[in-house]
């Protein structure tokens, strides 16, 4: 088993989740970070594969240092409908909107970084939402779980 096919083998636990989140919920993150707690020996595991796949370049192989990404799994049947992306971030990255939400797993690697404001958990946007995402204070790896692989970058629309 590759080492992408590892992770999202671990993290068939958490999609199930998700398709059980209702994104437009005000408290969906805290439901997140309850059920798919970082400390928990399930996010330890899923550290531990994003951590080997930064070592070895499978994970984010693409960008530059500061924003880097890669696709490690499109929306599928066996992913129940999300695309999975990884991205290493300690700047901001692109502007875009959800068309259908956005669920995200923030993972500390190094210093104390914030996502949009948020320290590691789990950050979620309802769909249509649209920000520019933004890592400060040390570096993150993050899980972009995108409903159907939804996704426009580009300015806000008004």
């Amino acid at each position: 088993m590759s080492s992408p096919d590892r992770l999202v083998e671990a993290l068939k636990p958490v999609l199930q989740s998700l398709t059980e989140t209702d994104l437009n919920q005000s408290g969906a993150a805290h439901c997140l970070n309850n059920s798919h707690a970082i400390s928990s020996p399930e996010m330890q595991e899923i550290r531990e594969i994003i951590r080997s796949g930064i070592e070895s370049g499978w994970f984010a192989p693409r960008g530059e240092p500061g924003m880097k990404w890669g696709r490690l799994a499109k929306s599928s049947p066996e992913t129940l409908g999300f695309s999975i992306d990884g991205v290493l971030m300690s700047q901001p990255g692109p502007g875009h909107t959800h068309p259908n939400g956005e669920y995200d797993l923030c993972l500390a690697m190094d210093g104390a970084p914030l996502f949009d404001g948020k320290p590691e958990g789990w950050v979620v946007y309802p769909p249509e939402s649209w920000h520019i995402p933004t890592v400060k204070n040390g570096t993150m790896a993050i899980l972009y779980f995108l409903p159907d692989g939804a996704i426009e970058f580009g300015p806000k629309k008004t």
